[in-house]
């Protein structure tokens, strides 16, 4: 059997690093549309009340609130979160102008990318 070019044995060696690194790197936005909406409601908020990102601690999102749980310990599932956002829960208030689009994106995106 002949060896492979030392070329051709570094971009199989690229390739593979790539493809392994794309599995444990995250959630593609790109691939997933509520998640991009998600994350931009999450920072941005909508509307007069506060943002998510003021109050709540998600490493994704760059946000260290320190009002709320800290959603990366939390781990919340998407049921949870919703139910929190149109319910409100503590100090936080109910957010009922959102949307049902935009409360199951807000779910979507903190279910998926809270991590300890």
């Amino acid at each position: 059997m002949r060896a492979m070019p030392a070329a051709s044995r570094l971009r199989g060696l690229a390739v593979a690093v790539v493809w392994l690194c794309a599995g444990v790197a995250g959630p593609s936005f790109a691939a997933d549309p509520a998640l991009a909406e998600g994350r931009q409601l999450f920072i941005d908020g909508v509307g007069p009340q506060p943002k998510c990102a003021l109050c709540h601690t998600l490493k994704d999102a760059g946000a260290t609130g320190q009002i709320g749980p800290n959603l990366d310990e939390l781990r919340p599932d998407m049921a949870r979160v919703a139910a929190v956002i149109r319910s409100g829960m503590g100090p936080m208030p109910a957010y009922v102008a959102l949307t049902d689009a935009q409360v199951a994106a807000l779910a979507h995106y903190v279910s998926t990318v809270a991590k300890p």
